[in-house]
């Protein structure tokens, strides 16, 4: 059997996934969980051979705790499912040991086909996502300068965000200013908006 863990913050798409994957002969949905922070310690709990995330949920997201999961578990194969089909999306999970990237509007089918792919070794990528990421290169954005954008993304003041992050106002006003420049935006709330799109924050 292949012990599957499954992540996903709203219940009723959660249940759903687990209904019809317990349907396949060969799967066991041995877990779920609803929040990011509770992915890796249930994983190293339950020992699940594949792991489905989605990216956008309450504690953490899926992408940071892929990270975690892929260092502490390697043998455990991750599979990103999520509605947000962004090229930094997909960059990042294969940057974080994510084995596949799918799209939430593809057939339950392909979901299946997909854990069963990505345990024998295989990388499965949403085709026109792949070719979007492809073309859409890598983020321009610097670690930091994501650290700093996130921050302002609640509409902090520079002087909350440098208390926040530990740094001068003058260097996050720096850093501010790259990530608007970068993003091609005429302000930090569109530079927030671009870099969230792109999927890179």
């Amino acid at each position: 059997m292949i012990k599957v863990l499954l992540a996903e913050d709203q219940g009723m798409m959660r249940g759903a996934l687990a209904l019809l994957l317990n349907l396949e002969d060969d799967f066991e949905v041995v877990g779920q969980v609803s929040a990011g922070d509770q992915i890796v310690p249930t994983a190293l709990e339950l020992r699940p051979d594949v792991a489905v995330l989605d990216i956008e949920m309450p504690g953490r997201s899926g992408l940071d705790a892929a990270a975690d999961l892929h260092a502490e578990l390697p043998n455990c194969k991750i599979l990103i499912v999520t509605t947000f089909g962004r090229p930094g999306y997909l960059r990042r999970a294969m940057e974080a040991g994510a084995s596949g990237f799918l799209v939430k509007d593809g057939p339950v089918e392909d979901l299946s086909a997909a854990i069963r792919r990505v345990l024998a070794g295989e990388r499965v990528v949403d085709p026109e996502l792949a070719t979007a990421a492809l073309s859409a290169g890598p983020s321009p954005l610097t670690a930091r300068e994501c650290d700093v954008l996130s921050a302002a993304a609640d509409g902090s003041t520079i002087a909350d965000i440098a208390g926040r992050l530990h740094l001068s106002e003058s260097t996050v006003r720096n850093y501010l200013s790259a990530a608007i420049g970068k993003t091609g935006a005429r302000n930090r709330i569109e530079a927030v908006r671009a870099a969230r799109h792109n999927g890179w924050l």
